[in-house]
């Protein structure tokens, strides 16, 4: 996991290679598409979309961990067969990605170009950007870096270090799973629930210890934890409250809070409410933070490989 989490900190995953042969996120993604299109169908019951959603759960985590497995059989042992295990685990680590994700919203916003800055913003959150001011840019911005530093970073390098590639290549068909199926809408509240369920449960421990290592690498890290243990669980979701709200208390701003999908306002409550709105340079601190907080897993990662 040290070994794909320097490779993707180093260079990403390229665009050339993208172009060429995809990414495995994409190719778990196809195959959850055409399950989706064949077997989740309209005219069925809540009760047999539900079955058939375990069922197709069942089969793509089960086909991932396969994958693993048989691959980790046919590499050798010892030093080789470290980085061969590292390098294929590599693109299942955003490190580099996350970071210039992120980046692309704070430069615009900082410049003040609020128009760029709401098209960065849009590539990675699902609300309306247009109705988006400086504070709502600064935090989509920030509840993204939280909470996906937990899912793409902090859980897959969790379960890639207890179980091997299986481990990791397993976590992200679960994580990929809910991230296309596992929403509350009408064509995928009973198809998609198994995948929720169990995406839930994989990032139980990976989202809290995100949250504390946000926290350790900030410069207020006793009011980030206090934060974090106060607000966590007011978060609609069981676990992005914890990275969430842990940002939150380090920087000193407020996240979440109402927000617009559509037509749709969601009145979610605030984490850290008492604070103010972050502004833009607040994006480049939580980033500084979460520079930080990768090294700090690296370093964590070595001691444990060496022991």
């Amino acid at each position: 996991m040290l070994v794909a989490l320097t490779i993707d900190a180093v260079i990403g995953w390229p665009q050339a290679l993208y172009a060429r042969i995809g990414h495995p996120v994409t190719w778990i993604g196809a195959i959850i598409a055409a399950l989706d299109r064949h077997i989740n169908r309209e005219a069925s019951s809540d009760l047999v979309r539900r079955f058939a959603g375990i069922l197709a759960t069942l089969c793509v985590i089960g086909l991932a961990i396969g994958v693993g497995v048989g691959l980790t059989a046919l590499l050798p042992r010892g030093w080789i067969g470290i980085v061969l295990t590292g390098l294929l685990a590599w693109p299942l680590v955003a490190v580099r990605s996350m970071h210039n994700h992120v980046d692309a919203v704070a430069r615009p916003l900082i410049a003040g170009d609020l128009t760029a800055a709401r098209l960065a913003v849009s590539m990675i959150v699902g609300r309306d950007p247009d109705r988006l001011d400086e504070a709502g840019v600064a935090r989509a911005a920030l509840e993204s870096l939280a909470e996906n530093t937990s899912d793409g970073i902090v859980a897959p390098l969790v379960w890639g270090a207890l179980f091997g590639l299986p481990g990791i290549v397993g976590y992200k068909a679960i994580n990929t799973l809910d991230s296309m199926i596992g929403h509350r809408t009408v064509r995928h509240e009973a198809f998609g629930w198994a995948s929720a369920r169990i995406d839930d449960l994989a990032n139980l421990i990976p989202a809290r210890l995100t949250g504390l290592v946000f926290a350790l690498a900030s410069d207020r890290p006793r009011l980030a934890i206090s934060t974090m243990l106060r607000d966590a669980h007011q978060h609609r979701s069981p676990n992005a409250g914890w990275p969430e709200a842990a940002m939150a208390g380090a920087l000193g701003v407020r996240l979440s809070g109402p927000r617009a999908y559509g037509d749709k306002v969601s009145a979610e409550p605030w984490l850290n409410g008492a604070a103010p709105d972050p502004v833009a340079r607040d994006i480049a601190r939580g980033l500084a933070i979460y520079r930080r907080a990768m090294v700090a897993i690296a370093i964590v990662l070595l001691l444990l490989a060496i022991v």
